[in-house]
């Protein structure tokens, strides 16, 4: 049993925190043995709800869940913490220039990151989910200078399950069955679904996704743009976004960081780019296909690449170069 981990989970009143602060206090992240101590940190006007949460998590009766403390004060809610979990973001509102939605959250993520600086363990792993998730993170660990930045990363999980399932469901096999699916650059709609590496079970044979599948221009045409545009497609049918996949999602990304990465697979994940051997530019928050031991993260080298991911890679990365000059501007006056 041991000492219970200190999880903060930001947002904690929100939609896709109540489905994730089940699955982890029920042990699906760190293990069925593992005690938990629960931060929650929402804003102030949200903590009547968050109340409710916190009430809900009592009646659950999960025998790992030691304490739960709701907050609105960063002091409490970033002290000692193993892992941080930073959902909550100022959401796009209609009308809202991508820019406007940059300034407001370079605010929340230099506080946040500012404080995890000032008040957690050195060692913290810090997982950023709250949109735009990429710049959000770089900004956050640009603010809290004595903390790795290679201990930050940021939710491309989603996507890379999104990408996973969209191939099983065209071969009619389980996503377990597919593997090495790669999400390259931004959580937005630049980002580049990547299958020429990934590997598909079909009747007990591996092989590769574009010799399963046969039809490369559904792969490089309507996979992708249904990977790029899923989060809106729910968004236009639920009226919410993704809540119950991002959830799982962030699951599996945390849980592959506490315990590593099954051998001979890799997963995508937002990370610095600093070192990197696919021609990304440094000191960008970029997604990677990545292998995780010992709680440490490494890029997977030596992938071919060829000009059809090449042009793909550079344009997200662009985009991700643009949004880090625009989010450094508000920096100095946030």
């Amino acid at each position: 049993q041991g000492e219970p981990i200190r999880v903060l989970v930001t947002g904690a009143a929100g939609q896709i925190a109540y489905s994730l602060l089940y699955s982890i206090a029920k042990g699906d992240v760190f293990g069925k043995e593992q005690p938990l101590s629960f931060v929650l940190l929402d804003i102030t006007p949200m903590m009547t709800v968050l109340e409710g949460v916190v009430m809900e998590l009592q009646d659950c009766a999960l025998p790992l869940l030691r304490e739960v403390i709701p907050t609105d004060k960063e002091e409490v809610a970033f002290k000692d913490l193993d892992i941080a979990i930073l959902v909550g973001s100022m959401p796009r509102r209609e009308g809202m220039e991508r820019k406007d939605l940059l300034k407001a959250n370079v605010k929340i993520f230099k506080s946040q990151g500012a404080a995890l600086d000032k008040y957690a363990k050195k060692t913290v792993k810090v997982v950023v989910v709250g949109n735009p998730a990429n710049t959000n993170c770089l900004i956050a660990s640009k603010s809290a200078p004595s903390i790795p930045k290679e201990n930050f990363s940021c939710l491309t999980r989603l996507d890379h399950n999104r990408a996973k399932s969209q191939i099983a469901l065209k071969l009619g096999v389980t996503a377990n069955d597919v593997k090495n699916v790669i999400i390259w650059g931004n959580h937005s709609s630049t980002q580049y679904p990547d299958v020429n590496h990934a590997k598909v079970n079909v009747k007990g044979k591996e092989v590769g996704v574009y010799e399963a599948i046969k039809d490369d221009s559904w792969l490089k045409g309507d996979f992708i743009l249904t990977v790029q545009q899923r989060g809106a497609a729910v968004i236009k049918a639920r009226k919410l976004s993704s809540a119950m996949s991002a959830a799982k999602a962030i699951c599996d990304h945390v849980r592959d960081i506490w315990f590593g990465t099954p051998a001979g697979e890799f997963v995508s994940m937002g990370v610095i780019s600093d070192g990197n051997s696919y021609g990304v530019p440094e000191d960008l928050l970029y997604s990677f296909p990545v292998v995780i031991k010992d709680k440490t993260w490494k890029f997977v080298e030596g992938l071919p690449i060829n000009d059809f991911s090449r042009e793909k890679m550079d344009l997200t990365a662009k985009e991700l170069t643009e949004e880090k000059e625009t989010a450094v501007e508000f920096l100095s006056s946030a």
